[in-house]
């Protein structure tokens, strides 16, 4: 358990709430509520919004970024960001293109995407954690780079033609399994798997108590015999592990590759899982959370579409609900003495 985990513990203890006003207490739990607000109402006010077809999207679209923000999360807790996310699912995404374009099969396409997209995590692990650079510089131009390689390798051309396994890589991507009837996007069910994994490994793991430890106080993360580089670097691959599959889900869903292709998603991803709880300033943070910041915000998106009202008021949305995302969190540490 990590030491902020315990500090609530006894906060709680010492206050004698019942488990409904510590429910009431989470970001998370406010979160969850305005998704499930924002369902309901969207249901009534329009007749498009719990279709079918249009829940499919919204599911498909949210795990994206889903699977991106439970990386980030990660990074968020140690007090690190990474703004090269975006670019990294271009790198994962670029790779699998040219290697299935030549001909080549998944099987070696797949890996070489994981790969390219860990060394891109690897890099920035190493030049954050072993030589002491920032992680905004770093990843803000590792961001450009990344891009930029990505423009190089495809020469800037839209590929759309994947070779022998295509309709494998678009069924991975764009495809779904039924359950109770319905279709569930295989986008959904990887986030969900990742989203299980991740939730574990903070919670129950030497390598998540590890990571709260170094966001709580590096320094007495340090003389405590944590491994603070070997963390730090490990968690940049995770978050480049995570937005390599989804590079990889949106190749196949997609059925083309741009050099535009993750533009903007660092922002997203970043806002997603501030939103579902988790601290700039390091310690705190949820897989759950991050789902449901995605859930959230791409629902959003959805009914600003559904309601005709421009996406461009998109940001402005998702912008307030980070405010006051950080707003409730200061009242809630002021009145706990956190």
């Amino acid at each position: 358990m990590s030491a902020d985990a315990t500090l609530k513990d006894v906060i709680d203890q010492r206050t004698h709430r019942g488990p409904l006003a510590w429910l009431v207490s989470r970001q998370i739990f406010w979160i969850l509520l305005a998704v499930v607000l924002a369902v309901l109402a969207m249901s009534m006010l329009t007749t498009t919004f719990a279709t079918p077809n249009n829940l499919f999207n919204v599911t498909r679209n949210f795990a994206f970024v889903g699977i991106v923000g439970l990386g980030m999360t990660a990074v968020i807790i140690t007090g690190g960001i990474d703004l090269s996310v975006g670019a990294t699912v271009l790198i994962s995404a670029m790779v699998t293109t040219i290697i299935m374009h030549a001909g080549l099969p998944i099987t070696i396409a797949l890996p070489a995407a994981m790969a390219a997209s860990l060394l891109v995590g690897l890099i920035n692990g190493l030049l954050i954690a072993v030589a002491g650079m920032p992680a905004f510089v770093v990843t803000l131009g590792m961001m450009s780079v990344a891009r930029s390689i990505g423009m190089v390798l495809s020469n800037n051309a839209l590929i759309y033609q994947f070779g022998p396994d295509q309709a494998i890589l678009f069924a991975i991507g764009g495809g779904s399994v039924s359950l109770f009837g319905l279709p569930v996007p295989n986008p959904l069910i990887a986030m969900i798997v990742l989203a299980l994994i991740t939730g574990f490994a903070l919670r129950w793991t030497r390598w998540g108590r590890h990571l709260f430890a170094i966001g709580g106080n590096e320094r007495a993360a340090i003389l405590t015999g944590v491994p603070v580089q070997a963390m730090k670097v490990s968690v940049y691959m995770f978050v480049a592990f995570c937005a390599g599959v989804t590079g990889f889900l949106q190749t196949g869903w997609l059925g083309s590759v741009t050099t535009g292709l993750g533009t903007g998603l660092e922002l997203t991803v970043i806002a997603a899982a501030v939103i579902g709880g988790a601290n700039l300033a390091g310690g705190r943070g949820t897989a759950l959370g991050a789902v449901v910041g995605a859930a959230l915000i791409e629902i959003i998106r959805n009914s600003l579409t559904l309601l005709g009202i421009s996406t461009f008021w998109q940001g402005t949305f998702v912008g307030a609900f980070i405010v006051l995302a950080v707003a409730f969190d200061r009242l809630r540490n002021s009145e706990t003495g956190e």
